[in-house]
């Protein structure tokens, strides 16, 4: 399994358009990638221009033909208009649930 935690902030003003950008993304994501398990996007509630992502793959494989994707690109050729400075990027181990119980 591969877990993938990011943070990103949006710069002011572009937080509807992200919205859109991301929730494309995310939605092709697990719809359309068979290793794609989960694609969450989250809103910090005391900063509305502060946004997670939670990305869960079967495995490396997975996530290097998520990369590969037109949503992804579509998503990352806007990156520059839209984000205020990079995005945090956090590679995680899953401890519970176990790998097994992902479907």
């Amino acid at each position: 399994m591969r877990i993938i935690i990011v943070e990103a902030r949006i710069k002011p003003g572009m937080r509807e358009r992200f919205i859109e950008v991301i929730k494309d993304d995310a939605s092709h994501s697990e719809r359309d990638e068979l290793g794609c398990l989960r694609f969450d996007v989250l809103q910090d509630r005391e900063d509305a221009d502060r946004f997670f992502f939670y990305e869960v793959y079967r495995d490396d494989a997975a996530v290097a033909s998520h990369r590969q994707t037109p949503h992804f690109q579509r998503f990352f050729e806007q990156v520059p208009q839209l984000l205020e400075g990079s995005m945090t990027r956090h590679v995680v181990t899953n401890v519970h649930p176990q790998d097994e119980a992902w479907r």
